[in-house]
């Protein structure tokens, strides 16, 4: 189970404390170690147990502990353990809600992992870990407010403040996916039915579905986002016009943000990040719907790409 480890061996000075953060995915768990410093020591990786099995959640606790184990046995050291996870802490039960790993709802899980494990842990949202990191030493390093967007099978949003996240009291500050596009057209209107339960929510347009449903309606085709990316930077007429629509549509989505929060840097992640064009077209498009004179907001792609969220777990102990 345990194979692959990326690390500096030899190199590694023991005498350095080190931070682990865990990134627990679908189909992977990930973890790393970093010294105080952000520097990453080791990468390992493992298979997230298969789903539709009856004990997958004690499979995940023990997966867990062993990739810690196990980079710990390669660092020579305990170390603070940070997890990200695909859900969030119920405020008011302690139990994890809102996760797509269907097997860890309703779960205490940082209390089981510290059982297991004999020590306490820190687990947050993988988009808060995402922001965290950017926030830290990443895109936004330096900024005082940062809001962090996964655009990508999903879409969310989270917050970091002075180094922070903010959780908020029912542990879903920041969750923009799951608000109604700003300023709908009437043609956008009641929207795509999300799977809340609700229409129209801004995940149903900015999410890589989203963008590729808008595709298909315009042209009957199916086209996966990196290909309509790419026939938009070609020239493509109805590529463009799919993706100069969601141009539009993220403006708006963001542009609520700024009006609300005025963060200092917003970070784009996600495979829909990746589309360069967002970075100049989004904040020219932003100012029709931003309150302001001006906008001194900065768009910018995220720094540390996929390792973003494995490394603000590992920042959840930033003390």
């Amino acid at each position: 189970m345990l194979s692959g480890s990326k690390a500096r061996g030899n190199d590694i000075d023991k005498n350095i404390a080190c931070r682990i953060g865990i990134d627990l995915g679908g189909t992977k768990i990930e973890g790393i170690a970093m010294d105080l410093h952000g520097t990453e020591i080791m990468r390992h990786r493992i298979e997230t147990p298969s789903a539709g099995h009856s004990d997958r959640y004690s499979k995940i606790l023990e997966g867990i502990n062993e990739l810690v184990q196990h980079i710990e046995g390669i660092i020579g050291m305990s170390a603070s353990v940070g997890i990200g996870i695909p859900g969030t802490l119920s405020a008011s039960t302690g139990r994890v809600k809102n996760a797509n790993t269907t097997e860890i709802i309703g779960q205490q899980l940082d209390r089981d992992l510290e059982k297991i494990m004999g020590r306490p842990v820190r687990l947050a949202n993988d988009a808060n870990c995402f922001t965290l990191s950017e926030a830290v030493d990443g895109a936004g390093k330096g900024s005082n407010s940062v809001f962090g967007v996964i655009v990508g099978t999903g879409t969310g949003g989270r917050v970091v403040i002075n180094g922070q996240v903010v959780s908020g009291i029912n542990g879903i500050g920041g969750e923009w996916g799951h608000n109604p596009l700003p300023w709908p057209l009437q043609s956008e209107l009641p929207g795509p039915d999300c799977y809340c339960g609700l229409k129209g929510c801004i995940e149903t347009f900015l999410s890589g579905p989203g963008l590729q449903a808008s595709y298909t309606r315009l042209t009957g085709d199916v086209l996966e986002p990196v290909e309509i990316a790419r026939r938009c930077d070609l020239g493509n007429t109805e590529a463009r016009t799919v993706i100069e629509k969601y141009v539009d549509r993220l403006a708006r989505g963001l542009a609520s943000i700024i009006n609300v929060l005025d963060p200092d840097v917003i970070v784009l992640g996600g495979g829909l990040s990746n589309i360069d064009y967002l970075y100049d077209a989004v904040p020219r498009t932003w100012m029709k719907y931003v309150f302001s004179d001006d906008c001194l907001t900065k768009l910018y792609k995220a720094e540390h790409g996929d390792s973003s969220g494995v490394r603000g777990a590992a920042w959840l102990w930033n003390e």
